[in-house]
């Protein structure tokens, strides 16, 4: 069983950088999968990041190419998500997941434990 807290969130103007970070318990963190998630107000839950349980593979969505890096400090047990250039539309609650795999897939029905959330909101 995992436990993720996400921390880092808070209020912006655009252009501005965030660092959110994920910690998790148990030992077994190495070996899974870790993935950034955001849903903004009357949107769905969308992928945004993710990261192989090495760290050797990573994956982006689309409008955050460029901008947002996905990291992950397996001795420390947490991942990361550095966030550059931020425009008002990332404004969401950012959650982190955990998948029991090694592997990053995109639906989040493949992962398994979630973090509560941290609010990022971006004003122009």
């Amino acid at each position: 069983q995992v436990q993720l807290v996400e921390s880092g969130g808070g209020l912006v103007q655009a252009g501005d950088s965030l660092r959110l970070s994920c910690a998790a318990s148990g030992r077994t963190f190495s070996r899974y999968a870790m993935g950034w998630f955001r849903q903004a107000p009357g949107k769905a839950r969308e992928f945004v990041s993710g990261i192989s349980m090495s760290g050797g593979y990573t994956d982006y969505e689309d409008s955050v190419k460029g901008r947002f890096t996905i990291s992950r400090d397996n001795a420390k047990n947490t991942v990361y998500l550095q966030m550059n250039s931020l425009k008002p539309e990332d404004t969401a609650i950012y959650y982190c997941a955990a998948r029991t795999a090694g592997t990053v897939v995109v639906p989040a029905s493949n992962y398994n434990y979630w973090g509560q959330g941290t609010q990022v909101t971006v004003s122009s």
